[in-house]
Protein backbone atom coordinates (compact mmCIF):
# COMPACT_ATOMS: atom_id res chain seq x y z
CA UNK A 1 0.00 0.00 0.00
CA UNK A 2 3.17 2.15 0.84
CA UNK A 3 4.71 1.58 -2.26
CA UNK A 4 1.69 2.49 -4.37
CA UNK A 5 0.91 5.76 -2.68
CA UNK A 6 4.43 6.55 -3.14
CA UNK A 7 4.27 5.80 -7.20
CA UNK A 8 1.14 7.99 -6.80
CA UNK A 9 2.73 10.69 -4.98
CA UNK A 10 6.08 10.49 -7.51
CA UNK A 11 3.33 10.98 -10.23
CA UNK A 12 1.40 13.16 -9.15
CA UNK A 13 5.14 15.94 -8.64
CA UNK A 14 6.43 14.64 -11.76
CA UNK A 15 3.09 15.98 -13.45
CA UNK A 16 3.31 19.20 -11.61
CA UNK A 17 7.01 19.70 -12.23
CA UNK A 18 6.13 19.63 -16.25
CA UNK A 19 2.84 21.47 -15.92
CA UNK A 20 5.09 24.27 -14.16
CA UNK A 21 7.62 24.34 -16.71
CA UNK A 22 5.64 24.10 -19.42
CA UNK A 23 3.83 27.06 -18.13
CA UNK A 24 7.49 28.81 -18.21
CA UNK A 25 8.86 28.04 -21.39
CA UNK A 26 5.38 29.73 -23.09
CA UNK A 27 6.06 32.68 -20.73
CA UNK A 28 9.27 33.47 -21.92
CA UNK A 29 8.15 32.84 -25.83
CA UNK A 30 5.49 35.34 -25.08
CA UNK A 31 8.23 37.46 -23.71
CA UNK A 32 10.27 37.22 -26.58
CA UNK A 33 7.46 37.13 -29.27
CA UNK A 34 8.26 33.78 -30.74
CA UNK A 35 5.45 32.28 -32.91
CA UNK A 36 2.98 30.05 -32.16
CA UNK A 37 4.69 26.74 -33.36
CA UNK A 38 7.98 28.02 -31.58
CA UNK A 39 6.27 28.86 -28.11
CA UNK A 40 5.24 25.48 -28.23
CA UNK A 41 8.91 23.99 -28.75
CA UNK A 42 10.13 26.45 -26.08
CA UNK A 43 7.88 24.87 -23.62
CA UNK A 44 7.87 21.51 -24.31
CA UNK A 45 11.56 21.58 -24.20
CA UNK A 46 11.35 23.37 -20.95
CA UNK A 47 8.78 20.50 -20.08
CA UNK A 48 10.81 17.89 -20.44
CA UNK A 49 14.39 18.35 -21.91
CA UNK A 50 15.88 18.25 -17.99
CA UNK A 51 13.73 14.63 -17.66
CA UNK A 52 14.31 13.21 -21.03
CA UNK A 53 18.77 13.62 -20.09
CA UNK A 54 18.17 12.63 -16.30
CA UNK A 55 16.30 9.18 -17.93
CA UNK A 56 19.50 8.63 -20.78
CA UNK A 57 21.96 9.58 -18.15
CA UNK A 58 20.42 6.43 -15.61
CA UNK A 59 19.74 4.29 -18.70
CA UNK A 60 16.14 4.13 -18.29
CA UNK A 61 12.90 4.53 -20.72
CA UNK A 62 12.37 8.17 -21.19
CA UNK A 63 9.64 9.15 -19.02
CA UNK A 64 7.24 10.97 -21.64
CA UNK A 65 7.85 8.54 -24.25
CA UNK A 66 6.78 5.37 -21.62
CA UNK A 67 3.93 7.38 -20.09
CA UNK A 68 2.45 9.92 -22.48
CA UNK A 69 0.66 11.86 -19.25
CA UNK A 70 3.13 13.80 -19.18
CA UNK A 71 2.92 14.96 -22.86
CA UNK A 72 -1.00 15.83 -21.90
CA UNK A 73 0.54 17.92 -19.00
CA UNK A 74 2.54 19.62 -21.44
CA UNK A 75 -0.11 20.53 -23.79
CA UNK A 76 -2.41 21.34 -21.82
CA UNK A 77 -0.45 23.55 -19.61
CA UNK A 78 0.82 25.52 -22.90
CA UNK A 79 -2.80 25.71 -23.77
CA UNK A 80 -3.72 27.28 -20.38
CA UNK A 81 -1.08 29.48 -20.05
CA UNK A 82 -2.05 30.82 -24.15
CA UNK A 83 -5.22 31.68 -22.86
CA UNK A 84 -3.94 33.23 -19.76
CA UNK A 85 -1.60 35.45 -21.67
CA UNK A 86 -4.12 36.41 -24.79
CA UNK A 87 -6.57 38.19 -21.55
CA UNK A 88 -4.06 39.33 -19.91
CA UNK A 89 -1.04 40.45 -22.18
CA UNK A 90 1.12 42.80 -19.82
CA UNK A 91 2.10 39.72 -18.45
CA UNK A 92 5.29 40.60 -15.69
CA UNK A 93 8.35 38.38 -16.01
CA UNK A 94 7.94 37.95 -12.18
CA UNK A 95 5.54 35.14 -12.99
CA UNK A 96 8.02 33.11 -15.39
CA UNK A 97 10.40 33.23 -12.49
CA UNK A 98 8.04 32.16 -9.92
CA UNK A 99 6.61 29.30 -12.26
CA UNK A 100 10.63 28.14 -12.87
CA UNK A 101 10.89 28.19 -8.78
CA UNK A 102 8.37 25.99 -8.29
CA UNK A 103 8.85 23.82 -10.94
CA UNK A 104 12.84 23.63 -10.73
CA UNK A 105 12.18 22.74 -7.22
CA UNK A 106 9.82 20.16 -7.78
CA UNK A 107 11.91 18.62 -10.48
CA UNK A 108 14.98 18.11 -8.27
CA UNK A 109 13.12 15.95 -5.52
CA UNK A 110 11.87 14.06 -8.87
CA UNK A 111 15.31 13.56 -10.35
CA UNK A 112 16.35 12.30 -6.92
CA UNK A 113 13.84 10.10 -6.20
CA UNK A 114 13.80 8.67 -9.45
CA UNK A 115 17.82 8.03 -9.31
CA UNK A 116 17.19 6.20 -5.54
CA UNK A 117 14.83 4.14 -6.93
CA UNK A 118 17.42 3.02 -9.96
CA UNK A 119 19.63 2.07 -6.52
CA UNK A 120 22.37 4.99 -7.43
CA UNK A 121 24.39 6.69 -4.35
CA UNK A 122 23.17 9.69 -2.99
CA UNK A 123 25.75 12.08 -4.25
CA UNK A 124 24.29 10.40 -7.55
CA UNK A 125 20.90 11.13 -6.97
CA UNK A 126 21.27 14.81 -5.80
CA UNK A 127 23.42 15.59 -9.05
CA UNK A 128 20.31 13.96 -11.21
CA UNK A 129 18.28 16.02 -9.41
CA UNK A 130 19.97 19.28 -10.07
CA UNK A 131 20.24 17.78 -13.71
CA UNK A 132 16.52 17.28 -13.82
CA UNK A 133 15.65 20.90 -12.14
CA UNK A 134 18.44 22.82 -14.57
CA UNK A 135 18.87 21.78 -17.94
CA UNK A 136 15.02 22.45 -19.33
CA UNK A 137 15.47 26.17 -17.59
CA UNK A 138 19.05 26.34 -19.36
CA UNK A 139 17.97 25.30 -23.07
CA UNK A 140 14.81 27.44 -22.65
CA UNK A 141 17.26 29.96 -21.97
CA UNK A 142 19.64 29.16 -25.02
CA UNK A 143 16.64 29.01 -27.41
CA UNK A 144 15.43 32.40 -26.79
CA UNK A 145 19.20 33.59 -26.07
CA UNK A 146 19.16 34.91 -22.77
CA UNK A 147 22.01 34.17 -20.47
CA UNK A 148 20.93 31.17 -18.98
CA UNK A 149 19.68 31.62 -15.13
CA UNK A 150 22.04 29.20 -14.43
CA UNK A 151 25.01 31.00 -15.33
CA UNK A 152 23.74 34.69 -13.54
CA UNK A 153 25.18 35.58 -10.96
CA UNK A 154 21.77 34.83 -8.27
CA UNK A 155 20.77 32.02 -6.47
CA UNK A 156 19.95 29.48 -8.58
CA UNK A 157 22.18 26.03 -8.71
CA UNK A 158 23.28 27.02 -5.13
CA UNK A 159 19.20 26.82 -4.49
CA UNK A 160 18.49 23.29 -6.58
CA UNK A 161 21.84 22.21 -4.36
CA UNK A 162 20.81 23.13 -1.36
CA UNK A 163 16.86 21.66 -1.79
CA UNK A 164 18.82 18.16 -2.67
CA UNK A 165 21.42 18.51 0.54
CA UNK A 166 17.85 19.16 2.51
CA UNK A 167 16.26 16.20 0.88
CA UNK A 168 19.07 13.83 1.46
CA UNK A 169 19.18 14.90 5.43
CA UNK A 170 15.77 14.23 6.21
CA UNK A 171 16.17 10.87 4.01
CA UNK A 172 19.06 9.64 6.20
CA UNK A 173 17.70 10.71 9.75
CA UNK A 174 14.65 8.68 8.33
CA UNK A 175 12.22 11.28 7.65
CA UNK A 176 8.70 10.48 6.76
CA UNK A 177 8.96 10.91 3.13
CA UNK A 178 6.54 13.88 2.67
CA UNK A 179 8.46 15.58 4.89
CA UNK A 180 11.69 14.84 2.65
CA UNK A 181 9.62 16.21 0.18
CA UNK A 182 8.21 19.41 1.55
CA UNK A 183 11.82 20.35 3.45
CA UNK A 184 13.19 20.03 0.17
CA UNK A 185 10.57 22.35 -1.88
CA UNK A 186 10.69 24.85 0.99
CA UNK A 187 14.27 25.36 0.75
CA UNK A 188 14.68 25.42 -2.55
CA UNK A 189 11.73 27.67 -3.18
CA UNK A 190 12.96 30.03 -0.13
CA UNK A 191 16.15 30.94 -1.76
CA UNK A 192 15.48 31.13 -5.18
CA UNK A 193 13.05 33.91 -4.28
CA UNK A 194 14.79 35.27 -1.62
CA UNK A 195 17.47 35.58 -4.82
CA UNK A 196 14.60 37.37 -6.59
CA UNK A 197 13.59 39.97 -3.81
CA UNK A 198 16.45 40.65 -1.64
CA UNK A 199 19.40 40.00 -4.61
CA UNK A 200 21.15 37.18 -2.66
CA UNK A 201 24.06 35.68 -4.72
CA UNK A 202 26.43 32.88 -3.96
CA UNK A 203 29.59 35.07 -4.40
CA UNK A 204 31.83 32.17 -4.41
CA UNK A 205 34.33 33.80 -6.45
CA UNK A 206 35.27 37.67 -4.99
CA UNK A 207 37.11 39.62 -6.43
CA UNK A 208 39.88 42.10 -4.52
CA UNK A 209 39.45 45.83 -5.45
CA UNK A 210 43.25 47.13 -6.16
CA UNK A 211 43.92 50.52 -4.78
CA UNK A 212 45.66 52.81 -6.52
CA UNK A 213 48.92 54.55 -5.29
Amino acid sequence: METTMASDYFHLLNLIGVAFFAISGTLMGHEKNIGGFGVVVVASVTALGGGTLRDVLLNQPVFWIAEPDYLYATYSAIFIAVIFIRHLPHVSNYYMLLVDALGMAIFNIVGIEKSLIEGTTMIVAITMGMTTGIFGGLMRDVICREVPLVMREELYSTACLSGGLTYATLFLLEVPYVWCILGALFITVFLRLGSLHWGWQPNIFRKRSVRKQ
